[in-house]
């Protein structure tokens, strides 16, 4: 194996600030699983568990293996790195619908009912913090976010201080992860619900939405011609790739591999829309059978 590869694949970062947090989460959900579980909660399905398990191994995976250093000296990689940040882990969390699993998961009946109180009174349909709350993350708003957050970071200024500075770093990823929760908040309609639902075909609406600013960013850098982000100009290049040719593979990564998230989780809302569509005509048709049944004569009162 290429000693450059092989030290790469061993430099697994254990940062307590990303390790306890995640650990965290994952036993109050598992453990408010398993308490669903023993009642026979509907909510406390296999598929949910392994989504959110799933979701918090894509984001250990972008904060704390290789993939992290690996982003300091090849762009494509830091593209990988982004793309597990708002487009993997997010809807894989979302879709076990963490909040009311995590509450069972709290230790004691006391702060159970504690926190569950403080939450419904904080978003109780009347209440102010609700109102704002809902108004500050509507999908027009959370749409507009999602763009400044994934465009303004490509922006070869605010990139280039991120891959200088930890702390700026360390912001960009908060700041994409949140963008990528809040999205597709919208899209699973996890919990807490606060606004009103999206029908389904809004639902694809939406997510086709991300679609023509992601793309865009993605053709432009697959075809620049020179170097955009500097800094990858001053650290060492490694397997021979020129910072031209891996700025142009990390363009088509957010290109192709980034917008098919998107395009697959429309299909995912298409098909569902599709299944209702054909549960409707299924119940008219019923309907109409039995209306024509009592009105065969001899049926009729």
């Amino acid at each position: 194996m290429d000693p450059v590869l092989r030290a790469a694949l061993l430099s697994w970062e254990w940062r307590v600030e990303v390790i306890v947090p995640l650990v965290t989460l994952a036993a109050l959900y598992v453990s408010g699983w398993r308490r669903l579980r023993r009642r026979g909660a509907r909510q406390a399905t296999r598929w949910r568990l392994v989504s959110y398990l799933a979701g918090l191994f894509f984001l250990a995976l972008s904060l704390l293996s290789p993939i992290d250093l690996l982003s300091q000296q090849l762009f494509f990689v830091h593209m990988i790195q982004h793309l597990l940040q708002i487009m993997i882990a997010p809807p894989l969390l979302l879709l076990a619908n963490p909040l009311p699993v995590m509450l069972w998961g709290l230790p004691t009946d006391d702060l159970r009912r504690r926190v569950g109180g403080g939450l419904s009174t904080l978003l109780h349909r009347e209440s102010g913090f609700r109102r704002g709350l809902r108004a500050a993350t509507s999908p027009g708003v959370i749409w507009l976010f999602w763009v400044i957050v994934v465009v303004g970071w490509h922006d070869p200024e605010a990139y280039n201080a991120a891959l200088r500075s930890r702390v700026l770093h360390d912001l960009e990823h908060i700041l994409f992860f949140a963008a990528g929760m809040l999205f597709s908040w919208h899209v699973v309609g996890a919990g807490p619900r606060i606004h009103k639902q999206f029908g389904l075909i809004g639902r694809i609406a939406f997510v086709l939405s991300a679609i023509p600013p992601n793309m865009a960013l993605g053709v432009f850098l697959a075809f620049a011609d020179s170097t955009i982000y500097t800094y990858y100009d001053a650290v060492p290049r490694l397997w021979g790739i020129s910072t031209v040719t891996d700025q142009r593979i990390g363009g088509v990564i957010m290109w192709v591999p980034g917008n098919m998230m998107y395009i697959i989780a429309a299909l995912i809302l298409v098909t569902r829309l599709m299944r209702q569509s054909d549960k409707s005509r299924a119940r008219e048709s019923a309907a109409r059978e039995s209306r024509e049944v009592l009105t065969t004569p001899g049926l009729e009162r």
